[in-house]
């Protein structure tokens, strides 16, 4: 008998910024709206575990998008967009994703992202407090310069194998081999975006000065990073966090920079204490 999941896929269309994008979301649960941005040139099947995990899925309605040119979201369609590069900001970034809440009717969701979308969560966090129930920045800081590299898509490299390969030390050992290169292989998939993705990452997210401006009253941040994270060491998490009053910061031993999709098992436990603090607080 054929073993189908519960997990259910579909399109929305919204418009940004004179854009309109037609974005593919996966979505299993019921409860609170959990959503779930992936990692810089990657795509919604990193949460793949987590849209299967029957005690998450139970109180929580958790929803995946690809954002838009990446995985089953494509690029805008009423507009000649191979006529210019592709360069994410944080305005577009953050007003992509309210859009695609409002546009599935989400009611105080909480927002998780990883890495740039763990940054993207702390600038939501400041600039749409009432928006969202709290943030879950993973593998994030409040700066991360020096990555926005031409390397990334030099016409000398296999840009799907630099990408793809640019993950592997960032993950833990103890990771289990088959999710680490199940990880591998998205990255192989998301090359030719990854470069503009890292321009939010890299140039245009800097928060240095404005972490004491988020009102934690209004929108919780938890934040989480893995001990085998060096793009986003620990120590840079947990002085963002220090700097947001009223802000958490959650370390995860033994886990790397892509915790939900190298060792979701590990990476559950940690999920649950964050999630428990937000409703503690809410």
């Amino acid at each position: 008998m054929a073993k189908h999941s519960p997990v259910v896929g579909r399109y929305v269309t919204i418009e940004v910024d004179g854009s309109e994008y037609k974005v593919f979301y996966l979505r299993n649960g019921s409860g609170i709206p959990l959503v779930c941005q992936h990692t810089a040139g990657c795509h919604n099947h990193q949460w793949r575990d987590l849209l299967e995990d029957a005690e998450i899925t139970q109180n929580y309605d958790v929803i995946a998008y690809d954002l838009a040119r990446h995985g089953k979201s494509d690029p805008p369609h009423n507009w000649e967009w191979w006529n210019a590069e592709y360069r994410l900001t944080a305005d577009h970034f953050m007003k992509f994703i309210v859009a695609f809440c409002d546009a599935l009717e989400l009611r105080n969701p909480i927002f998780m992202g990883s890495s740039f979308g763990g940054n993207v969560a702390l600038q939501l966090a400041l600039h749409y407090p009432d928006r969202f129930r709290a943030v879950i920045p993973v593998e994030a800081a409040d700066h991360a310069p020096g990555f926005y590299l031409d390397w990334w898509r030099h016409p000398h490299a296999n840009a799907a194998q630099v990408c793809g390969s640019g993950t592997w030390d960032l993950m833990a050992p103890q990771s289990p081999e088959m999710d680490r290169w199940l990880t591998w292989h998205y990255y192989t998939q998301g090359s030719e975006v990854f470069r503009g993705d890292l321009h939010f990452y890299s140039v245009d997210h800097d928060m240095r000065d404005s972490l004491k401006d988020i009102d934690t009253s209004r929108c919780p941040v938890v934040m989480m990073t893995g001990t085998y994270d060096y793009l986003t060491p620990p120590e840079a998490s947990e002085k963002t966090a220090s700097q947001i009053p009223g802000g958490v910061y959650i370390e995860m031993e033994d886990i790397g920079h892509f915790p939900m999709s190298e060792n979701h098992a590990l990476f559950r436990v940690y999920l649950k204490e964050a999630l428990n603090q937000i409703m503690a607080r809410t």
